[in-house]
């Protein structure tokens, strides 16, 4: 797990740490991607009904 001297360090190094991370089982951490967000938005949008639209 990352502490914050960690993402400071990180940083410094030239690999910037500007939000969130999923952990898996063994504590290992991935960077929440900008890649990730609009392809849970797309899958989303994907089972979206508007109100009123039978399914």
């Amino acid at each position: 797990m990352q502490t914050n001297e960690n993402l400071m360090s990180a940083s410094s190094a030239g690999n910037p740490f500007h939000g969130a991370a999923l952990l898996d089982e063994n504590g290992r951490e991935t960077p929440i991607t900008e890649e990730m967000i609009v392809q849970a938005c797309d899958e989303l949008l994907k089972h979206w009904q508007f109100p009123g639209q039978a399914a």
